[in-house]
């Protein structure tokens, strides 16, 4: 076995993790995390770029090349692959991003090596066998219109589509009926070829396994992902956001559906800590401001929070209601109240601490599995190069002022950087740029 173990500094031990990293002969870079108390392991494959990185022509085929790998290998049909992860009570699953697509899989830590074997072999040697796509095709038109008949998702996906327009960031994850009707084999092996290879991927494992051995196991699987002409594919820029109004009239829907966002800092801002803390305070959670005057004190909307969105150069918050069409109006006034509020006056103390608290509670809790554990450490090489410890983390979030959080608040709730859109039965309803005044 031929690898490179990176630098001592990369090898991370504190009382709550033991973080070590291996790059392969092939430039694979292996990260794992020991958890001896567990009996479990999850590992992932990572692939370092996602729908943002797709031209306009083939919107949606990290999607559709996610999706066929299940279908069938050089070695196994889609039905074999099942019947062997159900076999060692294996948990295989991936999800598409914006910047990423993972393939995982968790099992008892006795069945990582026939675990490893499946994993590899369904990201390794896809066949992308002509009859598949085209059934495939219409498995994926139809989660298509699912989701467009989803009024939360949807009123969501058309405030994203014009927030970023004309840039891929803006674009659906899953493609349009048009770009997925015209996959075909050839389309999937081009796309394939150029962004599963071994720099633009990461493979993470946490669980209760030893680092050394582990690293072993996936030289032999994952060694013959060739580095020839391995080229990390090239990024695209920060998009530029789009400040919108956007009316959508959908009669059919009983509720108005309200999503007003903003731009936000990139996932690796200093002050990602203050925007997350802010974002707690606004509406992350039953004791924040939105859910306690819209829900709690006025009763206007059952579905009221706000969210960040962050992304390797670039980011939105949003705030998200459900609401009645005729107190539509009354629930986006009170929004922009509390986005004001927020710049005009200091958050208290006992606020921002009672945010820390559910901060910090919320990471931890995250963390206390092997599969939370083995995508944080995949996202953690990715958009910062290095492992935070929780020590740390915590430190960062205690280390935030209420100052900090109004001087944010200040620069980011501008009406005119604001978007808008509203999905639902409007009937005659106007919005203009003025009503955004906060």
């Amino acid at each position: 076995m031929s690898v490179t173990l990176v630098d001592d500094a990369a090898i991370t031990k504190t009382a709550t993790r033991n973080i070590r990293k291996t790059v392969l002969s092939n430039g694979l870079l292996v990260l794992t995390e020991s958890m001896p108390h567990v009996r479990s392991v999850s590992m992932g494959a990572w692939v370092g770029s996602g729908s943002r990185d797709e031209t306009a022509g083939v919107n949606g085929i990290s999607h559709f090349v996610e999706h066929m790998v299940f279908k069938g290998t050089t070695s196994r049909s889609a039905q074999q692959i099942a019947r062997e992860v159900d076999t060692i009570g294996g948990n295989l699953d991936a999800f598409t991003g914006k910047e990423t697509v993972c393939f995982n899989i968790k099992v008892l830590d006795e069945n990582v090596p026939p675990a490893l074997d499946v994993l590899s072999d369904l990201v390794l040697h896809p066949t992308f066998a002509p009859d598949d796509v085209e059934r495939e095709k219409g498995v994926i038109l139809e989660e298509i219109k699912m989701d467009e008949d989803n009024p939360d998702y949807l009123v969501h996906e058309v405030w994203t589509q014009n927030f970023w327009k004309g840039d891929a960031l803006g674009r659906p994850i899953l493609g349009t009926v048009k770009t997925v009707s015209s996959f075909d084999q050839q389309t999937l092996l081009n796309f394939y070829a150029g962004q599963f290879t071994p720099r633009n991927m990461v493979f993470s494992a946490a669980g209760n396994l030893e680092h050394d051995a582990f690293v072993a196991q996936v030289e032999r699987e994952f060694g013959s992902l060739a580095a020839s002409g391995d080229a990390v594919p090239e990024k695209v820029d920060a998009p530029r956001a789009t400040p919108h109004i956007t009316l959508k009239r959908k009669k059919s829907l009983e509720q108005v559906q309200l999503c007003l966002g903003m731009p936000a800092p990139p996932v690796n801002d200093s002050r990602r800590y203050v925007v997350y803390l802010m974002n707690t305070m606004l509406g992350g959670g039953m004791s924040s401001r939105l859910f306690q005057t819209i829900r709690e004190d006025r009763g206007l909307a059952y579905s009221i929070y706000s969210e960040m969105n962050p992304f390797r150069d670039t980011g939105s918050l949003c705030v998200y209601a459900g609401t009645s069409v005729d107190k539509t109006q009354e629930v986006l006034q009170l929004t922009l109240q509390e986005l004001r509020r927020l710049k005009e006056e200091t958050v208290s103390e006992v606020e921002l601490k009672r945010a820390k608290d559910q901060l910090k509670s919320n990471m931890v809790i995250g963390l206390e599995s092997s599969g939370s554990r083995m995508a944080n450490l995949a996202r953690q090489q990715m958009y910062f190069g290095r492992f935070s410890g929780v020590d740390e983390i915590m430190h960062e979030i205690e280390a935030v002022s209420t100052v900090e959080v109004q001087e944010l608040a200040q620069e980011l709730f501008k009406p005119e950087t604001m978007a808008l859109t509203l999905l639902g039965n409007l009937g005659t309803m106007k919005i203009e740029r003025e009503d955004l005044a906060c």
